[in-house]
């Protein structure tokens, strides 16, 4: 048995979801062989997947997104030089005081702290991981904690956030750590990780989609989407890649993805794709019979790009069964099937109350898995 399952956000850890997934499994087959393997999609609780898989976890003091020091941490491996980096450790909503969002000045400069401790580490494949930020500044911060400038006309730097970006009026990379040079190029080989596939700005750019759930107000979004506009109509000829803020990836994590693709030579790869070969599944999924995969919520969004997903396309191509867990099941079955899931098992079953549910989620997950035992492996 497999486990290879996501977070359940706001109740347990990736780690956690496991063992508890493992307790329900044996209770009903006693010393059934059950493998680990905690999934994530390059978003909150990617350094802790890998670190489940045996990475290293290495701490760093870093700028907040609201520019207060604090520890975030990333994961090395240093048999092959690879690190994983979650923007979200450094410039994350969790950072933020409960109820308080700064959607026009808070800052990656954290992020990109991460990736100079990451490459001052050795590393010399550097997977960063996007999604769960309290920013919208393009990734401007990032940048600027990697070496660039951001001038306005009097030559002055512009202020944090993607509100300073207004006032850009020259994109000064000549001071960009020099071992981010794109892959192939004989520099560090840098994966943009995300599950995100929004453009820049628009309709559906990142200000629109994803500023409200950062405290944007709709004249808020207006400014943001106008700022990361012109910033991308002066960092695209300083960077000679230009046309970047239209390709998937670019909107992902408050327009950091386009940063990295613009400024840094990233190349974008589906989140639970590039997770899954780092963490190593495929080998794992060679010993499986079953795999059980699941996050707190399947719903719509599953189906695009999430780990639950990914994990059952990589397992159907093999012609293993996948089954899932959940706190709440919003899919139904034939999406479930077309998907690469056979069945899913949803705690919501056994308790509908949403807080007791999540308050009791380790519990009722061991009631789950031993459900899934006696249906599938007695």
């Amino acid at each position: 048995m497999l486990v290879a399952a996501d977070k359940f956000k706001g109740s347990l850890t990736a780690v956690q979801v496991a063992e508890r997934v493992t307790v329900g499994l044996r209770r009903a087959v006693p010393g059934v062989e059950v493998e680990s393997l905690p999934v994530a999609d390059g978003g909150d609780g990617t350094v802790a997947a890998a670190v489940a898989a045996g990475f290293e976890r290495r701490e760093v003091r870093v700028t907040g997104p609201r520019g207060e020091e604090l520890t975030a941490a990333y994961a090395f491996r240093e048999a092959d030089g690879t690190a994983v980096v979650e923007m979200a450790e450094a410039s994350g909503l969790q950072h933020l005081p409960p109820g308080v969002f700064e959607p026009l000045t808070s800052t990656t400069y954290g992020s990109g702290e991460l990736l100079r401790a990451a490459l001052d580490a050795g590393a010399r494949t550097i997977v960063f991981g996007v999604g769960g930020s309290a920013t919208t500044d393009g990734g401007a911060g990032m940048l600027a904690a990697l070496g660039a400038r951001f001038l306005d006309a009097d030559g002055k730097p512009v202020g944090p956030g993607g509100g300073g970006l207004r006032d850009l009026a020259t994109a000064d990379l000549s001071g960009l750590d020099t071992r981010l040079a794109a892959a192939g190029a004989g520099g560090v080989d840098l994966i943009l990780a995300s599950d995100v596939d929004n453009p820049l700005t628009g309709p559906v750019g990142a200000p629109a989609v994803y500023g409200p759930q950062k405290g944007a107000s709709a004249e808020d979004v207006a400014t943001l989407d106008a700022a990361l506009a012109h910033y991308a109509s002066i960092l695209d000829p300083a960077s000679g890649r230009t046309g970047l803020a239209d390709t998937p990836g670019a909107g992902a994590a408050g327009g950091i993805g386009y940063g990295a693709l613009a400024a840094l030579g990233a190349r974008f790869r589906p989140g639970i794709e590039v997770m899954l070969d780092v963490l190593g599944f495929a080998p794992a999924l060679e010993r499986a019979t079953l795999v059980i995969t699941g996050e707190g919520s399947l719903d719509e969004q599953t189906l695009h790009g999430k780990a639950p997903a990914g994990v059952a396309a990589a397992a159907r191509a093999r012609g293993v069964e996948v089954v899932a867990v959940c706190g709440r099941l919003a899919l139904p079955a034939e999406a479930l099937g077309r998907a690469g899931i056979r069945r899913a098992y949803a705690l919501s079953a056994l308790e509908p109350d949403p807080q007791r549910s999540m308050a009791e989620a380790g519990p009722l997950l061991e009631q789950v898995a031993e459900q899934i035992g006696r249906d599938f492996l007695r």
